[in-house]
């Protein structure tokens, strides 16, 4: 029986080139909304609904019982949003049975380009496990998404990728580039990954915010290790 195909696309710009239809869809926006999405869900909210713009948030938090407005634009809280997009934010004292509406630079934008997907999940190295288990589990063609930095590569969500093929390649038909220097790089940093991020530009981006704390967090894995599906139009735990 043949194994089903693995590949990485390395920015939103390139998906047209990949036939996802059939696919499970990994989004990977580690810094950081897919590490906030698992770190969230697992300390209790009942789901996050993602969504593009700004505005179509503001007013799903005023119309959705119980619901928190979060997400940011260039690093920063996006104008009339009660939260921002970081794992820290999200303690279970506070997120316990609410609703968190989210839209992020990156990361929602990307989840909504994939709509035709068979299936969408998200990862983020807190969540590194419960997402290998299932794509190995599911015997399905998959893509790992990043999401990058409004559409140009960054280092962040490659590493992610290759840590996904260097724990179940073996599972998988593999013949692609940018899967294959992901996983070169990713063994190169696996043991310091926070350390070697910090060469980065997100890091650099985000740090002049004094963010380093969410990215050194963004860093852990399996700290929050649940899985995380896309249903309809909010993501739940799996």
């Amino acid at each position: 029986m043949a194994l089903p195909k693995i590949e990485t696309c390395l920015s939103p710009l390139l998906l047209p080139l990949y036939s996802i239809e059939e696919s499970i869809v990994v989004i990977i926006d580690v810094f950081r909304a897919t590490s906030t999405i698992a770190a969230a869900l697992h300390q209790g909210a009942n789901k996050i609904i993602p969504v593009a713009q700004v505005d179509e948030c503001i007013r799903l938090g005023i119309e959705i019982p119980n619901a928190i407005t979060a997400g940011e634009r260039d690093g920063k809280v996006a104008p009339g949003l009660q939260h921002g997009n970081s794992p820290l934010e999200y303690p279970r004292s506070f997120v316990e049975n609410k609703t968190i509406v989210l839209t992020t630079t990156n990361g929602t934008r990307l989840l909504h380009m994939c709509s035709n997907a068979h299936e969408i999940i998200t990862g983020s190295f807190l969540n590194l496990e419960a997402v290998c288990n299932y794509l190995v589990a599911q015997k399905k063609p998959v893509l790992l998404a990043c999401a990058s930095w409004k559409d140009r590569y960054n280092l962040e969500d490659s590493l992610f990728a290759g840590a996904v093929y260097d724990s179940i390649g073996e599972h998988f038909d593999m013949n692609c580039d940018a899967t294959r220097s992901s996983t070169h790089l990713y063994r190169q940093a696996k043991n310091d990954l926070y350390g070697f991020i910090q060469d980065s530009s997100h890091f650099l981006r985000l740090s002049k915010f004094g963010l380093q704390y969410d990215m050194e967090y963004c860093c852990q894995v399996n700290k929050h290790n649940v899985l995380v599906k896309l249903q309809g139009a909010e993501l739940v735990v799996g």
